[in-house]
Formats: structure tokens, sequence, C-alpha cells
């Protein structure tokens, strides 16, 4: 049996494997629920709007979840949450065929994803304390993966003929029961009031679960937590602005074709991959904020080389910068904010809440400025901001060194 902070470690990767894997499964299916449905892009968006309001809604129920419920519970009961969401997109899509269905189905998809990211998150900075290494980069390389994975279900899927409600169900399915297995080698922590084996002092009171809610909420007053907010906002608003932006900046802004403005998008996905394979060995060798700092100039260089590029192979180099630049200020923002472990759940949810605005307001506010300016020109704002998430790097730094995996705690199955 492999060491229980071993087990819990890649019971994360396998949470965060299938949450990957959920989001590109209804990516992929996007079209064939609006060719089933018979709906206008405005009406997709309508749809996606659903899944966004959820997202948050979970975001904030996290903390509340943890404080209630503990980890292993939270977990399963988020990922129950999106389970029951991403079939009924399929039954609304294939039986009900109502964009209303689908529009609670992927709320439900969304209040999933949103809680479960939190916890994920919290247990993930937890496990790699416990290890010694740095390995939430490595987390959110998994969540990567978990979305290849979906695309190319949902592309075989499609190109076989199967519907989209069996395909969801199936998924569906697979991330309940992964899940399910997967927190067992969750450890009940103290800490989050899951342990009702956890030694106490006589004389130390219990502590409910609506005193920890309210301690979680007082988080919001601590400056560093903000300031790693700013961290996180400045590098996924870099990372979702190239999700939903790169490959049209490359087609209406340097002229390229349709086809080499997917392969630009391509290049920033593999180079944004490779930057959270590699980055955790190098937060262990030279620390976290020398590692932000030249991941901020990474991305504001090649954020500079795309904008200002008069060659095709400038404006790909820009690209790859942009990616490495962009690819560790989610990861090691969570594992920044989870730090103090006495509030390590409300922490890690603040950030998150923080940097899940840049991908829920980044992508219309560049449309906006866009439309005015030109995309291209819109494309600075994320430079300034990655210049903020540079200059915010010192409040990741470490505040202990890691424990060692000796004194782990046995994982209760």
């Amino acid at each position: 049996m492999p060491h229980p902070a071993l087990a819990w470690r890649n019971a994360v990767f396998a949470m965060f494997f299938i949450a990957g894997l959920w989001s590109a499964s209804w990516v992929a299916r996007v079209p064939a629920v609006r060719d089933g449905l018979s709906l206008s892009t405005a009406e997709v968006g309508f749809l996606i709007f659903g899944m966004s309001a959820g997202s948050v809604l979970g975001l904030v129920a996290a903390s509340w979840m943890l404080a209630r419920l503990g980890a292993r519970r939270s977990m399963l009961t988020s990922v129950t949450i999106a389970a029951v969401g991403l079939a009924g997109v399929g039954v609304g899509a294939s039986l009900v065929n109502s964009a209303v269905f689908v529009f609670c189905a992927l709320a439900l998809v969304g209040l999933g994803m949103g809680s479960v990211d939190v916890v994920m998150n919290v247990e993930g900075a937890a496990a790699e304390r416990e290890i010694g290494k740095t390995l939430m980069p490595l987390m959110h390389a998994c969540f990567s993966l978990g979305t290849v994975a979906g695309a190319l279900l949902g592309a075989g899927a499609s190109a076989v003929g199967m519907p989209v409600g069996w395909h969801l169900l199936v998924i569906a399915v697979v991330v309940l029961v992964t899940a399910a297995i997967a927190v067992r080698y969750v450890p009940h922590r103290a800490e989050l009031g899951d342990d009702p084996s956890a030694p106490r002092q006589a004389e130390e009171p219990a502590i409910t679960w609506r005193e920890r809610l309210r301690a979680n909420l007082m988080v919001w007053r601590d400056l560093s937590v903000l300031l790693i907010g700013v961290i996180v906002l400045g590098m996924s608003f870099a990372e979702g602005s190239a999700n939903d932006w790169l490959a049209l900046a490359a087609v209406d802004g340097h002229g390229m074709s349709n086809t080499a403005g997917a392969v630009v998008f391509g290049v920033f996905v593999a180079a944004m991959t490779v930057g959270r394979l590699v980055g955790g060995p190098l937060i262990d060798r030279f620390g976290r904020v020398p590692v932000l700092r030249a991941c901020a100039a990474l991305g504001i260089v090649g954020l500079l080389a795309f904008i200002l590029a008069p060659t095709g192979w400038l404006l790909f180099a820009g690209t790859v910068l942009w990616g490495l630049g962009a690819s560790l200020g989610f990861p090691v923002g969570m594992s920044a904010a989870a730090d103090d472990t006495r509030n390590a759940a409300a922490r890690v949810s603040a950030v998150a809440i923080i940097g899940y605005c840049a991908f829920l307001v980044g992508p219309p506010l560049l449309g906006v400025l866009g439309q005015h300016f030109g995309i291209l020109n819109a494309l600075y704002l994320v430079l300034v901001l990655m210049v903020l998430a540079g200059l915010a790097a010192p409040a990741a730094r470490e505040r202990a060194r890691y424990r060692s995996t000796e004194n782990f705690p046995k994982t209760s199955l």
C-alpha cells in the first residue's frame, strides 16, 4: 500500500483530472447542444452564463461546506452536484429539448465546479506541505490533462454519432465513481473540524462549524490574502484572455488564417502545460517569489512580442513566453493562500474568488475594449495586470518549511 501522504496526493491528482474531464466534456459538445436546441449564439451565451453564475455560488459556498462537512464530504458532495448537472445537460439537450432545463443543469455543473475547486486546492496545498515538495503546479497540469482527455472523448463521441445525453451520462458516472474512490484516501483533519477522534485538551472548548465559518469570513480583512489575490488575478487574466481571444487576435490583429490562429492557441496551451510540469522543481530550488517574478517578466515580454510582432516567428515566440508566464500564477497563489493552515480553506476560497473574477469578467471586458480600440490594443490591459502581479509577488513568500512525512497521520479509510 502506498504511503498515506502519497495516496492523499494521488487522490487530489484524480480530483483535478476529473474536474478537467467533465469541464471539457461539456465544452466539446456545445455545438451539438446548440444544434439540438436550435439556439442562436446569444442564447448559447445565456446558457454559459448559467454555468458561470453557478461557479460563483460554488466558490462562495465552499467555505461553508468545508466548515460544515469537512474535506471528504465536501468534495464528494460537490462532484455529485456537478455529475447530476452534467447528466442533466444531456437530458435537457437530448430528451427534454429545453434550453431552460439545460441552463439549470449547467448552473449545477458550475456550482459543483466552483466548490470542489476550492476544496481540492486546499487539500492539494496541505498534501504538498506534508510531502515536502511543490506539487500544486503539477496538480493543475492534471486538470489540463483532464481537459485534453475530455476534448478527445467528446470529439470521438461526436464522430461516431453518440447522442449528447448518453455521452454526458457516461462521463458523469465515471466522474462520480472516481471521486467516491479517491476521497477515501483524503485524511480527516482536525483543523477542518471533520476528525471526531482528534485529541483536544479538556479545557479547550469545541469549535462549532458556525464559529469556523465566522473566522473564515474574516480573511477578507487580511492584506496578504488580497495581495496574493492580485497575483492570481493578473496571471489568471493573462490565461483567460488567451483562452478566449488569442486565436482571434492572431487572425484579426495579425492577418493570420483561421487554421494558423488555432495553431497559435495550441502553442499557448502547450506552453502553459510545460510551465506547470516544470514549475514545481523550480519553485523548490529558487523559491516562489523569484519564480513568480520571472513568470511575470516572461509574460510581459511575451505579450509585448505578440502585440507588436512584425513577423510570424516573433508572434509564436511571444505566445510561448506568454503561456509560460501565465502558467504558475493560479497554482502558486493557491499554495501561498493555504500556508496559514488555521484558515486555509477560507484563504484559498477568497483568492480563488478573486482569480475567477478574471475568468468571468475578463473575456467580455476585453471584447468591449477590442471593439473600441482593436483587440491587440486591448491586450495592453493584460500586460498592466501582469506587471501588478509581478509587483505583488513577495506576498507569496513561503511562511515555513515543509513538514516531513514521517509525522503524517494515518489516513482513516
